[in-house]
């Protein structure tokens, strides 16, 4: 896999006491982690995709152009 160059967040060790902040912090981190992974996965399934879909007009154009010859 290439390096895209994101960065992801630490997710921090968590305090011995609850703290909501800390937890809304936690939540946040872990959220955006996910979004990220997401987007490239979502990025790379759409290129792979428009590859194959791309290469599969060409096999079509090339059979169909032979055929009418």
């Amino acid at each position: 896999m290439s390096d895209t160059g994101n960065k992801y967040l630490n997710i921090e060790v968590p305090p011995q006491e609850y703290d909501p902040v800390e937890a809304q912090s936690f939540r946040y981190t872990i959220q955006q982690n996910f979004r990220t992974v997401g987007a490239e996965t979502k990025r790379a399934m759409d290129h792979t995709e428009s590859t194959s879909s791309l290469s599969l007009r060409k096999y079509q154009f090339m059979t169909m152009g032979g055929a009418s010859v």
